[in-house]
């Protein structure tokens, strides 16, 4: 009874290890055998079809199968693959409801009737099976076209959650690939027929104002833009089965290609990456999962999860090996031996092609699209030109999938219970006949009789290198950014070239939506014509400064949504927010965001003519930018007051979240959404930040021009609009920077209450090296105006970091003390309670420390407030254990080993907030360090290119925060990686690095080396001056307010 029910070791993989033979997993097929002659030496089916079986299409329709009783799952599936002429079969499968009226997956080895217990009466659908983390990994444009359908279903059946605006734009596209271009009376008809959504009605309005800037899309482009949007969300190909862990707390278990997922509600707090697990293995109803020693040590190497019951936890386990072999591993499993006389545990192994068997399948056999009809499509005439290819194709059905039950000449009787009438035959995007009207139509695919249809077809390829070294969040953590492995990338809105690549190599048929992950050995890279491209665009400074502040508009709008549209819509959701702080913030901002949405407008408008898309450029009325700064700097002043605002608003919010436990968790959950990808509050300070902006900017615009420019008196008079508004907000700033910072660290420390006390002010963050009996001890230190705070991290599972000790700065007293205790970089720090020993990684590093600490000293003394009080008020009662140091740090390494067995402790708290970083990279930052970062901040299109890879790969890039955030286009509402730059050394590429293209820069820390790629001179420099400066702490300057102030802000 004590035996393991099933087992499945996850082998190595291309993933896992370089160099190493690979082995390709378990199969239960006799040594020789193949899928095909398995089932051949079954016995003969010589009976007649004597079972009638239901199969619910993906468009909702309904066909009848007439079957033998005894025919395999597998016969089965390659019957509805047949009918449906469906090439890249091995993403779907059919599934069933059990008795428990849980989906089930119909196994393809076992007979159907032993699986479905009522066949006859029992409807099974087609469904998609296997999620690629990119819908460029599809190879045709009918699986798109089939995929799209099954996120069509999961948003019905409320599956695919998200917030209100993605589902409109989803049901938006939806509907232009279903009914064609924007017409308000039609739009309303279809939608009170046809429901997408549970509250379809709520959002309706959203939908159509979504749906009228689709004009001209065609259903194709429609498709591919709704597998993009639904690949970016959390839930995209997630199915939930409940469970509960070794606490009983309830949670849900799913597996995705990444590997096994931990959820609580709709919020996934835990992931098992497919390179973590050693083995999968299940027992009566409890789901075991078992580590790699390097993962978890020498600690607790198994978790252990509960299911409801024996046959839900067998379910889960057989979909996580299906899932582990079709993403993982290169080829079908060999045959597994069979046992002599018994074997233990469940033989189940999947038995398809892998995903990259399938890819080449395609690939090799050199296969070309076929037409096929749309279901439901009436796409209207419209003027916009389709560039889609559509070829013939002679459809040649896989040999290894073909079964005694389904041969090539047996006839098979499937028909449609809702289709009398025979469809009529359509090319792709062909106009709609009469016929093709009918919304009961099947849609099918038509074989080859015709020849091929002649189309332009050009696309881009951005491939991931096979073997290439993902980004780094941070050294020693590790980071999955599956969603890298390639990019569809689309030209910004005319403002950079787009660089057409042929995609018919082989003479294989390629839609331009195509993003060909795994074809062609890895893919070529961009590489484009620089010369044509700097000879097409303006090469003028001034239109380069124009266009960074094109460029960091985009990003500044889209910080602005993170307030205006998510962070509304999480309130909202959840009626978190009173009323009365719903309007202070949201009135706020609301009218800011609507101003810098013309703005915008009205920036991208000008660069289009400047950049020579009329005839106006001839005269050079365009060839500038001072009159719309001016215009809107002046619009701007307005809204000054509502910036001196920011600060209640702040305060009151961070009042609201201490007292409000509700509004807490759902601040708390909305930065865990990669849409939240700075610490919130940061996002209230944006507004004042971008007026620095403006006045940098133009300061420069200034510096070119001569005073005779026709430019150069707008510019003048725009930087002076916006030096006024700047001085009247700059104490504000300061102030807003310092709260906010104190916010921040009072959310990721543990041990202490009122970190935002008035007065107190943050000096300097970052990692030191501790003396204890141990030896030396990595800590986290915090300096403050007052007091000075040292922790450590990984005793909770949010990555937060545990207050150890804190020494008032009233009193104390720093020396350096490397000759007595023979540690480099060592100073002492002796305060009234204790003395501690500290060691920094560096000499610079400890200057900085030293310096700061005997400035923040000399500041305290002069100080008439005590730092006791506050000390008392703030840091929570240790006990009076904080003079015994000792136990103290023997209590913590203990909790470090404890919160080991916890669910929960793989990080699910944001970790790209500075401490994070500084603690990973043994550095610290200053707030003078924030201050330097603020002003220079920048975004634009980069083409990156890993040490070892062979090609560029074109990204949008924002650099703010001491981090690069990377992007597909600069629509995107949130970045697929980041990179934190504190420790990195920017360079230019010298020549050994190979690199023999101009303005690139070279981004190195340690072993990890990065290459970018600039479009000009002046975009490479200011790449090159703001990663300097933001990164390469100066000498400190003190921003800390004077007494004045300082009494000002307390009263």
């Amino acid at each position: 009874m004590g035996e393991i029910e099933g087992t499945y070791r996850v082998l190595q993989t291309p993933g896992s290890r370089l160099g190493v033979q690979k082995n390709t997993g378990v199969s239960t097929l006799e040594p020789g055998q193949n899928l095909s002659t398995a089932m051949a030496s079954s016995p003969a089916k010589t009976h007649e079809r004597d079972l009638q079986v239901k199969i619910k299409m993906l468009d909702n329709t309904v066909e009848v199968l007439d079957i033998e009783s005894k025919y395999y799952g597998q016969a089965l599936l390659t019957e509805v693959y047949k009918h449906l002429n469906l090439i890249e079969s091995d993403y779907f499968g059919i599934e069933f409801q059990n008795i428990q009226s849980y989906w089930i997956w119909l196994e393809p080895m076992k007979p159907v009737v032993k699986q479905v217990r009522r066949p006859k009466t029992t409807m099974l659908r087609l469904a998609v099976k296997f999620f690629p983390p990119d819908p460029g990994q599809l190879q045709e444009e009918y699986t798109r076209y089939l995929f799209a359908l099954q996120i069509k279903r999961d948003l019905a059946e409320e599956r695919l959650t998200c917030s209100d605006n993605t589902a409109a734009l989803l049901v938006s596209h939806l509907l232009q690939s279903e009914i064609g271009d924007f017409d308000e009376s039609e739009d309303r008809e279809h939608l009170k027929v046809n429901r997408y959504l549970p509250n379809q009605e709520r959002i309706q309005g959203k939908i159509l104002e979504f749906h009228r800037k689709h004009v001209g899309q065609t259903p194709a482009e429609s498709d591919f833009q709704v597998l993009e949007i639904a690949r970016k969300l959390e839930m995209y190909g997630i199915r939930f089965h409940l469970a509960s862990d070794r606490e009983g707390t309830k949670i849900n278990l799913a597996v995705s290609h990444m590997g096994v997922l931990v959820f609580q509600g709709n919020t996934k707090i835990n992931t098992f990456n497919w390179s973590k697990v050693r083995k999968l293995s299940f027992k009566r109803k409890r789901f075991l999962i078992k580590l790699h020693p390097e993962v978890c040590g020498p600690y607790q190497d198994t978790l252990e999860f509960l299911l409801g019951s024996r046959d839900e936890c067998k379910n889960f386990w057989k979909i996580c090996v299906e899932y582990h072999t079709f993403f993982r591993l290169f080829d079908q499993p060999k045959p597994k031996a069979k046992a002599v006389f018994f074997s233990r545990g469940s033989s189940f192994r999947y038995s398809g092609r892998t995903q990259k068997q399938l890819v080449d399948y395609i690939k090799d056999s050199g296969m070309k699209k076929t037409p096929y009809e749309r279901r439901h499509s009436r796409v209207r005439v419209s003027t916009h030109a389709s560039n889609t290819d559509v070829p013939k194709q002679s459809i040649a059905f896989p040999e290894g999938l073909r079964t005694p039950g389904s041969p090539a000449s047996a006839t098979v009787s499937f028909h449609s219970v809702h289709s009398s009438a025979a469809p009529s035959i359509l090319p792709i995007f062909a106009e709609s006949s009469p016929s093709s009207l009918d919304p009961r139509a099947p849609y099918t695919r038509i074989p080859d009789k015709n020849s091929p249809m002649p189309a332009e077809e050009t696309g881009r390829k951005l491939v991931q290198q096979p073997g290439s070294p993902m980004f780094q969040s941070f050294q020693g953590l590790p980071v999955d950014h599956s969603q890298l492995s390639s990019l569809v990338l689309k030209s910004p809105l005319g403002l950079n070239p787009a660089f057409p690549v042929n995609l018919n190599a082989a003479g294989q048929g390629s839609s331009p939506l195509l993003s060909p992950v795994l074809s062609d050995a890895g893919g070529a890279r961009i590489e484009e014509d620089d010369e044509t491209k700097r000879k097409r665009y303006p090469t003028d400074k001034a239109y380069f400064i124009a266009k960074e502040i094109l460029a960091t508009e985009r990003t500044y709008l889209k910080d602005l949504e993170v307030i205006t549209v998510w962070f509304r819509s999480a309130v909202i959701k959840e009626s978190a927010m009173p009323e009365g702080l719903m309007t202070l913030l949201f009135s706020n901002i609301d009218p800011i965001y609507e101003f810098h949405r013309g703005f915008l407008k009205e920036i991208e408008q000008r660069l289009s003519l400047w950049e020579g898309k009329t005839n106006a450029h001839v005269k050079g009325d365009y060839q500038r930018i001072g009159d719309v700064m001016l215009r809107n700097m002046r619009t701007l002043k307005e809204f000054t007051s509502y910036l001196q605002k920011h600060d209640e608003v702040l305060t009151e919010l961070e009042k609201a979240t201490k007292r409000l436990k509700k509004l807490e968790m759902v601040y708390k959950e909305f930065e865990l959404q990669k849409v939240c990808y700075l610490p919130l509050n940061t996002f209230l300070l944006k507004p004042i930040q971008r007026l620095m902006h403006y006045k940098l900017i133009l300061g420069r615009l200034c510096k070119h021009y001569t005073a005779e420019h026709w430019d150069f008196a707008d510019c003048r008079n725009a930087l002076k609009e916006v030096t006024e508004m700047t001085s009247q907000l700059q104490h504000s700033l300061i102030r807003l920077e310092n709260f906010q910072k104190l916010t921040e660290l009072q959310h990721d420390l543990i041990g202490i209450d009122n970190l935002t006390a008035p007065g107190r002010e943050f000096i300097r963050e970052g990692c030191l090296y501790k003396l204890t009996k141990k030896g030396l001890q990595q800590r986290m230190f915090f300096l403050f105006s007052d007091m000075l705070l040292y922790t450590s991290k990984g005793v909770t599972g949010t990555n937060q970091f545990k207050i150890h000790g804190h020494l008032p700065l009233h009193g104390m007293l720093v020396e350096e003390s490397e000759n007595e205790w023979a540690v480099p970089h060592c100073f002492t720090i002796y305060s009234a309670q204790k003395t501690i020993v500290v060691a920094a990684s560096t000499r610079l590093e400890m200057g900085k420390w030293m310096e700061d600490l005997n400035m923040a000293i000399e500041m305290a003394k002069k100080s008439t407030e005590k730092s006791d009080m506050l000390l008392d008020n703030s840091v929570c009662n240790r006990s009076n254990r904080s003079s015994d140091e000792v136990s103290l740090e023997q209590e913590s390494e203990d909790d470090i080993h404890s919160s080991r067995s916890s669910l929960d402790r793989q990080s699910h708290h944001r970790a790209n907030t500075t401490m994070h970083v500084c603690w990973y990279r043994n550095t610290s930052v200053s707030m003078a360090d924030h201050s330097v970062a603020v002003e220079n901040q920048l975004s634009g299109y980069l083409l990156r290119k890993f040490k070892n890879s062979n090609g560029w790969q074109k990204l949008w890039v924002v650099f703010t925060n001491f981090c690069l955030f990377f992007y597909k286009t600069h629509q995107d509402d949130y970045p697929l990686a980041s990179l934190p730059l504190l420790g990195y050394v920017v360079s230019s590429p010298v020549e050994a690095d190979g690199i023999q293209k101009d303005y690139v820069f070279k981004l190195q820390f340690k072993s990890h080396v990065y290459f970018f790629r600039a479009e000009s001179k002046y975009t490479f420099e200011r790449w090159m001056e703001v990663i300097k400066r933001a990164t390469s702490s100066p000498a400190r300057s003190s921003l800390l307010l004077p007494k004045d102030e300082k009494e000002r802000h307390t009263d």
